[in-house]
């Protein structure tokens, strides 16, 4: 996509993935890793997701209607020194960064050589395929569909486009591999965040901290974290969650 106004700066983003008045994914496999390129991530990010909103909104329309945006980047250096595989970033209130502030913009780092947060199977196969595109790094059935719309964009852009047009609607691309790193990243960071209210309280019972990081299901996470937010010790939080 590129600038409306040639003297203005344009995007060009590598894959585009439209969830049908859904979600909107912008996919960008980056190498960049030269100093100042790193340093910059974050305000190109922002970027990608000003140009994203702006080709969402139609004139006259509430910005209620602004669809949820993911900008991913995908890369073989680790953009911020941690070892993740899985860095998802959204905005937040500084002075309560509990408060729950939702604005439907994510940016997520995915490095593709990253080790820590335990980043599943399917995810580091995709990456890795993705950094070493061959046939036989394609391991899995869905590697495999993805490595056939790859070799047929190289050899003929029309087929190409037959092929992407297949593989976005049978599979979309966002639930295979990739998806289930992304949403474990945000469950992560769920927890952690209640942890982290918590551990402002008191001592975290073993079992309540088991309790909260085996939970998968983000709507209770949410009220969790709410109430964590709200409460003055463990145990009016313990109550709080048994009533």
């Amino acid at each position: 996509m590129q600038g409306e106004d040639t003297d203005r700066h344009g995007i060009r983003m590598d894959v585009y993935l439209d969830e049908e008045d859904g979600e909107l994914f912008d996919l960008e496999p980056d190498n960049n890793s030269g100093t100042k390129d790193v340093a910059a991530l974050p305000k190109r990010a922002r970027f990608y997701h000003a140009k994203l909103d702006a080709g969402s909104l139609r004139s006259g329309e509430e910005y209620g209607v602004l669809r949820n945006v993911y900008v991913i980047f995908i890369t073989t250096y680790d953009p911020f020194g941690a070892a993740r595989m899985v860095y998802t970033i959204k905005n937040s209130c500084v002075e309560m960064p509990e408060l729950p502030y939702e604005d439907g913009a994510r940016t997520i780092f995915l490095y593709t050589k990253g080790t820590e947060g335990n980043p599943p199977e399917d995810l580091r196969e995709l990456l890795y395929y993705m950094e070493h595109t061959s046939e036989e790094n394609a391991k899995t059935e869905d590697l495999q569909r993805l490595h056939e719309m790859v070799t047929a964009v190289k050899r003929d852009r029309k087929v190409g486009l037959t092929y992407m047009k297949s593989f976005e609607i049978e599979q979309r691309i966002r639930r295979e591999g990739f998806d289930e790193g992304i949403t474990q990243g945000i469950t992560k960071g769920k927890i952690d965040s209640i942890l982290d209210l918590l551990g402002d309280l008191g001592d975290i019972p073993s079992s309540l901290k088991e309790q909260i990081t085996t939970q998968k299901d983000e709507t209770i996470l949410r009220a969790w974290h709410k109430l964590a937010a709200k409460a003055e010790s463990i145990d009016e939080f313990l109550s709080s969650m048994e009533s």
